[in-house]
C-alpha cells in the first residue's frame, strides 16, 4: 500500500499559540519604539535640557541689545540734527533780526536828523542853557562865585540873565506860592520839608534837577494853582500812608523829563525829542507846560497803582512811557493837545 501523505491538521490550540507569539513580538517592538521616531525624540529632549534653554535666552537677551543700542544711535543721531537745524535755523532769524533792527535804527536816524527852523534852533539852545544853571551845594551864596564855576555853566548863568541872589528869591518866591498866608522862614529851616524837601536846606535837593527844576514848580503854581495846591497837600484819592515827597518829586520829575527829550546831549537821539522840538517851534514854555502835565499824570498813576515811597522810581517810569505815547499821537500841535493836559486845572 502506497505509502500517504497524511497532512496534519493544525491545532486550534497551535494556532492560538502562534497568534499569540506574534502578538507578542509585535507589541514588545512597538513599545521599544518611541512614538514619533527618534529624531523628535531628541527634538524633545533638546528642549527641555535647562543648560540648552538658558543659552537660548541668553542670545536672546544680547541680541534685544543689540537692537537697543541700535536704535538709541538712530535716536542720538537725529536729535543731534534737529539741534543742528534749530542752532543754524535761530542763527539765521537771529541775522535776519539784527538786519532788521539796523534798517529800522537807520530809518529812525533819518527820522530823528530833521530839520530846525531858526526859531525852534533859538529855542532849543535857550532851553538847553536853562538846563545847564546849576543848583547844588549847601550855601546859596557863594555856590555861584565865578572862581567855582565852569566857563560853560558861567556863560550859561549869563547868558539866561541870572544872579547870585536870584536862587535865593526863586525859593522865596516858591514858598509865598505855596503859603500865601504864612511867614516865609529862614533859607534854612525844617519848615521846608513841609513842602516835600527832603532836609532842612531845600539847595541840597537840586543836584539832579539844576535851577530849572525850581523855574518849573515855580511855574506850576502860577498857572495851574488849583493843581498845584491839590498835589501839594495830597487832596486827590486815597492817599498812601508813606507818600512821596512833593518838591522832590518834583525835581525829579524835571530830571525825567531833561532826559527823555536829549535835552543834555548834543543831538536829538529820541522819537520824543525830535517830537517835542516840533511843539517848541509853537511854544516857547512847551517844556514848562509839559512838566505840569507830568506832575499831574505821576500823581494820577500813584493813586491808581497805590504806590508807596519805594515805589516812586517805577511810577515815573511808567509816567515817562506814557509821555511817550502821547508825544507820538497825530494831531498834536502842542503840548495843550495831549489828553492828559485835561487833568490839569487852574
Amino acid at each position: 500500500m502506497a505509502a500517504r501523505a497524511i497532512k496534519r491538521r493544525p491545532n486550534n490550540s497551535d494556532a492560538d499559540k502562534g497568534k499569540e507569539e506574534q502578538m507578542e513580538t509585535s507589541i514588545s517592538d512597538a513599545q521599544s519604539e518611541p512614538l514619533l521616531g527618534n529624531d523628535t525624540a531628541r527634538k524633545q529632549s533638546k528642549i527641555h535640557d535647562p543648560k540648552r534653554c538658558s543659552d537660548f535666552w541668553e542670545s536672546k537677551r544680547w541680541e534685544c541689545l543689540h537692537w537697543a543700542n541700535l536704535i538709541s544711535h538712530f535716536f542720538a543721531q537725529s536729535a543731534r540734527r534737529i539741534a543742528n537745524f534749530v542752532s543754524s535755523f535761530g542763527t539765521f532769524i537771529g541775522k535776519l533780526f539784527s538786519r532788521s533792527s539796523a534798517n529800522q535804527q537807520a530809518q529812525s536816524d533819518k527820522k530823528f536828523s530833521i530839520y530846525l527852523s531858526p526859531l525852534q534852533e533859538e529855542r532849543l539852545r535857550h532851553l538847553r542853557q536853562r538846563v545847564e544853571v546849576p543848583f547844588d551845594g549847601s550855601s546859596v551864596d557863594h555856590q555861584f562865585s565865578g572862581l567855582k564855576l565852569s566857563k560853560m555853566i558861567y556863560n550859561a548863568i549869563k547868558a539866561y540873565g541870572a544872579d547870585i541872589f536870584a536862587f535865593q528869591d526863586a525859593l522865596k518866591q516858591l514858598w509865598m506860592l505855596a503859603y500865601p498866608n504864612r511867614e516865609l522862614p529862614p533859607l534854612k529851616s525844617e519848615l521846608w520839608k513841609e513842602m516835600g524837601w527832603q532836609g532842612s536846606d531845600p539847595s541840597t535837593d537840586f543836584r539832579g534837577g539844576g535851577f530849572i527844576s525850581l523855574e518849573n514848580l515855580i511855574y506850576f503854581a502860577k498857572h495851574y494853582p488849583d493843581s498845584f495846591h491839590r498835589l501839594l497837600h495830597k487832596e486827590d484819592g486815597v492817599r498812601s500812608e508813606w507818600e512821596y515827597p512833593f518838591a522832590a518829586g518834583g525835581i525829579n520829575i524835571s530830571y525825567m523829563l531833561i532826559q527823555m527829550l536829549d535835552l543834555q546831549s548834543g543831538k536829538l537821539t529820541s522819537k520824543a525829542g525830535a517830537r517835542f522840538v516840533e511843539l517848541l517851534g509853537g511854544d516857547d514854555l512847551a517844556f514848562d507846560n509839559l512838566y505840569c502835565v507830568a506832575f499831574q499824570m505821576l500823581d494820577r498813576q500813584w493813586l491808581a497803582k497805590r504806590a508807596t515811597y519805594m515805589e516812586f522810581n517805577e511810577v515815573l517810569k511808567s509816567t515817562r512811557m506814557q509821555l511817550e505815547q502821547e508825544l507820538s499821537l497825530e494831531g498834536i500841535s502842542c503840548v495843550r493837545d495831549m489828553p492828559a493836559y485835561r487833568m490839569l486845572s487852574r
